[in-house]
C-alpha cells in the first residue's frame, strides 16, 4: 500500500514537471510571435518611432530586414525570457544558499540580459537605428547565445 502511495507521488511530480515544462515552451513560443509581430509592424514600415536617423534609400534591402531581422528579433526577445527565467531561479538559490558562485551567475545573467535587450532590433528602431545589410550575421550571435542559454537552463533546472 505504501509503495503505491510513493508510486503515485513520483507520477504526480513528473507530471507536474513535464506541465512546468510545457508551459514554459509555450510561453516562449508566444514571446516569439509577438516579437515576430512588433518586427513585422515595425521593419516594413521603414519609419523609426522617433525619427533621428533615416536609413539612405541604398541601404534598405526589404528582404534582409524582414527575414533575418524578424528573425534576430525573435532570439533576442526569447534569450531575454530565457535570461529573465535564469535571473529569477539565481536569485532564489541565492536567497538560500548565499553563495559566491551563485552572485556571480547572477551577474553574469544581468550582463548577457542587458546584450539581449540592446541588441534587440525593436529597441535599436525605437531608439531611431538600423542596421542594415549584415544578412544572416545579424541572428547568428542570438542563435549561438540561445543554444548556450537552453543548455545553462538545462543544467540550472537538472
Amino acid at each position: 500500500m505504501e509503495k503505491t502511495k510513493k508510486g503515485e507521488k513520483e507520477v504526480k511530480l513528473n507530471m507536474n514537471k513535464y506541465i512546468k515544462i510545457a508551459l514554459f515552451f509555450l510561453v516562449l513560443v508566444l514571446v516569439a510571435i509577438l516579437a515576430d509581430l512588433l518586427a513585422t509592424q515595425h521593419f516594413t514600415s521603414h519609419t523609426p518611432l522617433f525619427d533621428p536617423h533615416q536609413v539612405p534609400p541604398d541601404r534598405i534591402s526589404i528582404g534582409d530586414l524582414e527575414l533575418f531581422y524578424k528573425f534576430k528579433t525573435m532570439l533576442s526577445t526569447i534569450n531575454a525570457t530565457l535570461l529573465v527565467l535564469l535571473l529569477g531561479t539565481y536569485i532564489d538559490i541565492y536567497r538560500k544558499f548565499k553563495s559566491e558562485f551563485t552572485l556571480g551567475l547572477i551577474l553574469f545573467s544581468l550582463i548577457l540580459l542587458l546584450y539581449a535587450v540592446s541588441s534587440n532590433p525593436i529597441l535599436q528602431q525605437f531608439l531611431g537605428y538600423w542596421g542594415t545589410g549584415l544578412g544572416p550575421f545579424a541572428m547568428l550571435p542570438d542563435l549561438f547565445t540561445s543554444f548556450a542559454l537552453v543548455v545553462l537552463l538545462y543544467l540550472t533546472m537538472k
